[in-house]
C-alpha cells in the first residue's frame, strides 16, 4: 500500500515509511488515563503523511527509520489525513 492510496477513515492498513521528522511529545489526560502523544511525518516513494505516535511507540521511533505500520488506521483531523497504528495495530521498526 501507498501513501497516496490512503483514504479517510480508512481501516487495515499495511504500509512501510521512512520517518521524516518526530515532533515533541505532548501529555494528555483522557478518561482518567495520562498518556503521551506526538506527531511524526512520514514518507514513502508517492508521498507524505502526519504518522500518530502514541506512548511507547514514541521513544521507539527517530528521524531516518524506516517503519511498518500492520492494521493501520487512517483518521482526518482539520481536512489533513493521518495514519496510526491505533489500539489493535502494530507500528515496527524494520
Amino acid at each position: 500500500m501507498k501513501v497516496s492510496e490512503l483514504q479517510a477513515r480508512q481501516g487495515k492498513v499495511n504500509i512501510e515509511l521512512e520517518i521524516i521528522s518526530v515532533e515533541t511529545p505532548r501529555e494528555f489526560n483522557k478518561f482518567g488515563n495520562t498518556g503521551r502523544v506526538a506527531n511524526a511525518a512520514a514518507k514513502d516513494d508517492s508521498g507524505e503523511i502526519k504518522l500518530t505516535l502514541w506512548n511507547g511507540e514514541i521513544d521507539q521511533v527517530k528521524a531516518g527509520d524506516k517503519v511498518r505500520i500492520t492494521n493501520g488506521y487512517v483518521s482526518e483531523f482539520q481536512g489533513e489525513k493521518q495514519l496510526s497504528a491505533g489500539k489493535f495495530g502494530k507500528l515496527e521498526i524494520i
